[in-house]
């Protein structure tokens, strides 16, 4: 089972690891133009920890678990 903590840990190092590809000029324009547009409608860090708070606040009010928590810790 994951943990809404892994699961933003997880979604935070995809972006990292896909903008480091961006960047690698050994990899070829075809797959550099795909990361590019990938990363055009993947979320920034601060947009998965934004909406863990909110999910965060609405689930102690609604009761239910986040899909995404604002509590990451970096390995």
């Amino acid at each position: 089972m994951t943990l809404p903590y892994e699961r933003t840990r997880a979604v935070i190092q995809t972006r990292e690891f896909l903008e480091q590809l961006e960047r690698d000029s050994n990899q070829n324009e075809a797959t550099r133009s795909m990361v590019t547009q990938l990363l055009r409608h993947y979320p920034s860090r601060g947009e998965v920890l934004l909406q863990g708070r909110v999910q965060e606040w609405l689930g102690g009010r609604f009761g239910f678990e986040p899909f995404f928590s604002s509590k990451t810790t970096r390995d």
